[in-house]
């Protein structure tokens, strides 16, 4: 044995990776070591993120075209003064053509916002919660609502915008259920049953607590109920004939991106977007679901608490801080969105879904007149207003969980 022992010892020396952190420990000691393996990350993290932040933050106090720095003059806050001076912030239609199109798009950014993260999370807290259960598949079904998040946001606008186009899936999906409704209520036996369907569900969910009120017992309430739904079922369906009101009318097909005042396009990005980013939320809640003890569902549930109360009582406040972590990075990706919107409407009906990412690209890189500078300053403020959102939402948040 002590042959081979030596000879694993003289092979591990022989091994470069060991030699080179080995030689560094006995220089630099034990406790530097860490360092020797954050400096990498920092470097890569620094050149790629750092660096760029600081490259964004000067240039938006320099002018000209040029993307050399030495070869751009300083113009102080030219380029501030060009997005700010505007009659009004909150109507940018009187604003000259840079704050236009800043403006628009900080305040559909702000709708989005608004709407998609409370939207988005409320539904990731309700799947987390669902699939915290001890489910059939569990595994299955947690993968099936993860599995948008690895595709790429152009796919998915892309197949979105095979869905919603005007001769897309949603329009010939929707037409051929108003055609086959129309075709079913057509004849005199489809009429019928729904009718009679309808009629009797009504009288018999009203009937019997209605019959319990009156002091019948539990079963002569089921029979009542029962009895009334199914006689004014049936003279509703024959006072009723014919059913013409039954016919929906020929289903044409809807713009949904193109149609600016009926709304749609901004749904359908606030859908689109959430659609693509739930699952992650959704596994971030999954963690902080699992992290909370089960023994005070247990002690719960001996003392007769019900699922609403544990929910309100024990699930919320527990998870609130990882809520809080969601809550941030949603709203700071909501505020970078851009790819899934500019493939799937471009920013358009006109200005519909123009998001304040896709003024600063189109400033910076499309047009022949390329403001790299006013593009730089768009993205500070941005930054900014970021920074004052996050700062105050965890303020807030750190305010209630001391009170």
């Amino acid at each position: 044995a002590r042959p081979l022992d030596t000879l694993r010892s003289v092979l591990g020396r022989l091994d470069p990776v060991d030699f080179f952190f080995r030689t560094l420990q006995a220089r630099i000691g034990a406790k530097r070591m860490a360092w020797a393996f954050l400096v990498p990350n920092l470097v890569i993290f620094g050149t790629f993120a750092f660096w760029p932040m600081i490259l964004n933050f000067w240039m938006a106090f320099t002018g000209g075209t040029s993307t050399v720095l030495a070869e751009r003059p300083f113009v102080g806050f030219d380029n501030f003064r060009e997005i700010l001076d505007c009659p009004s912030w909150l109507d940018p239609r009187g604003c000259p053509v840079v704050g236009y199109s800043f403006w628009t798009g900080l305040w559909n950014t702000l709708f989005f916002a608004v709407v998609q993260v409370p939207a988005m999370i409320l539904v990731a807290t309700a799947t987390a919660l669902v699939l915290d259960r001890d489910l059939k598949g569990r595994g299955f079904w947690r993968a099936v609502y993860f599995y948008p998040v690895m595709l790429s946001p152009v796919v998915v606008a892309v197949i979105w915008d095979w869905i919603l186009k005007r001769r897309g899936i949603l329009n010939a999906l929707l037409g051929g259920l108003a055609d086959g409704w129309n075709a079913f209520v057509a004849h005199p036996v489809g009429a019928a049953a729904i009718v009679f369907a309808v009629a009797f569900a009504v009288v018999a969910l009203l009937a019997r607590p209605l019959a319990g009120r009156l002091g019948a017992s539990p079963g002569t309430a089921r029979r009542t109920a029962l009895l009334a739904g199914l006689l004014v079922a049936a003279f509703a369906t024959v006072a009723t004939r014919p059913w013409g009101f039954l016919v929906v009318a020929e289903f044409r097909p809807v713009n949904w991106l193109v149609d600016q005042r009926s709304g749609w396009p901004m749904f359908w990005a606030v859908f689109v977007y959430s659609w693509a980013h739930l699952g992650f939320y959704m596994l971030i809640l999954l963690a902080g679901l699992q992290a909370i003890p089960r023994d005070l569902y247990e002690a719960a549930e001996m003392d007769g608490t019900s699922k609403t109360r544990q929910l309100l009582r024990i699930t919320l406040p527990l998870l609130t801080p990882t809520m809080i972590v969601v809550v941030v990075l949603s709203l700071i990706r909501a505020f970078q969105v851009f790819d899934e919107i500019w493939v799937l409407t471009g920013g358009g009906p006109g200005q519909a879904t123009k998001m304040i990412v896709q003024h600063i690209y189109e400033t910076a890189f499309t047009g022949d007149a390329k403001r790299y500078g006013v593009a730089a300053a768009s993205s500070v403020l941005v930054a900014g207003l970021l920074l004052v959102l996050t700062l105050t939402q965890l303020f807030v948040s750190r305010r209630r969980a001391r009170g």
